[in-house]
């Protein structure tokens, strides 16, 4: 097959603008010379990538399908420029980190910040997942470092002790249970719930530990942020699970009432994960020793 992006970006605006006039001039070609490289993509795909009728070109199942990958093609495009362009502006290093919500939004940025300060030359890529995905990825070589809470496995994995947290239960004052010094999640099963999003690494590990224990949150509202659902359980809008991390973060204003979780579940305490039989390049090595080392570590 001989084509080249050209030809796929050209594809692409034409099955967009649904003309290939139009699809000619957004792709800075002739109209002649825009048919020319259309006819010549088919006859190297074997297939037609495009059908008339009335208000144009409409792209066949073929073109459908073409569509897709260019756009994925194109996408992994910018991508590729965006991994490199910091490597022409002087980084030198690339680090890989998989971490989890409550590491993300209440420990992370501050340490991060510390690191990047004192290494501007080393570029960290940091991805928000579940615990258990994480332990996955990084047994299985796709990234170096990984930020994990729970039981880490010993046999492929070493772990070193990161940060103490601790999911709790967020009410508005006053509410019947806000005075009660721990409670379990069956208590509470009947009241309305507000969560952060569904696809966050947090949502997904809470919804399954609730399931293991045969109950089911009644989420009424989820928001995007830890500070969100904070907002939203003091005002009463539903009970709030997140971590005592940030629930602190709020300072002695925060006008909602915070209760312990007596679920095995709830201890949220946060290990650094590595390839027990992987040496870590020594900028990754680097970024694993300042997290172990920060200055909230326990």
């Amino acid at each position: 097959m001989h084509y080249d992006l050209t030809d796929l970006r050209l594809f692409a605006a034409i099955a967009e603008e649904a003309s290939l006039t139009r699809g000619a001039a957004r792709a800075h070609l002739a109209p002649s010379s825009a048919s020319h490289r259309l006819a010549r993509l088919e006859e190297s795909l074997g297939v037609a990538l495009f059908e008339r009728h009335a208000r144009g070109l409409r792209p066949t199942r073929a073109g459908e399908a073409l569509l897709g990958h260019a756009r994925q093609v194109f996408a992994q495009l910018e991508q590729m420029h965006a991994d490199l362009s910091p490597f022409a502006r002087g980084v030198r290093a690339q680090v890989s980190l998989y971490a989890n919500t409550n590491a993300i939004n209440c420990f992370l940025p501050d340490d991060l910040g510390d690191f990047l300060r004192a290494e501007p030359h080393i570029r960290v890529t940091l991805k928000e997942m579940t615990s258990p995905e994480i332990l996955r990825c990084v047994a299985g070589g796709e990234t170096e470092i990984g930020v994990v809470a729970g039981e880490v496995p010993p046999d492929v994995l070493l772990a070193r002790p990161y940060r103490q947290d601790r999911i709790v239960l967020v009410t508005p004052p006053g509410h019947p249970v806000s005075a009660r010094a721990r409670v379990r999640i069956a208590e509470v099963l009947d009241q309305p719930f507000v969560m952060l999003h569904t696809g966050s690494a947090f949502h997904t590990g809470l919804m399954n530990y609730v399931a293991e224990t045969g109950g089911r949150l009644d989420v009424r509202i989820e928001v995007r942020s830890f500070e969100a659902v904070l907002r939203m359980a003091g005002a009463g809008v539903g009970l709030g699970l997140v971590p005592r991390s940030a629930a602190e973060r709020a300072g002695r204003q925060r006008p909602f009432a915070v209760v312990d979780l007596d679920e095995p579940w709830a201890s949220r305490d946060l290990s650094i994960v590595v390839r027990r039989d992987l040496a870590l390049s020594p900028h990754a090595q680097a970024l694993v020793d300042a997290l172990a080392g920060g200055r909230n570590a326990h």
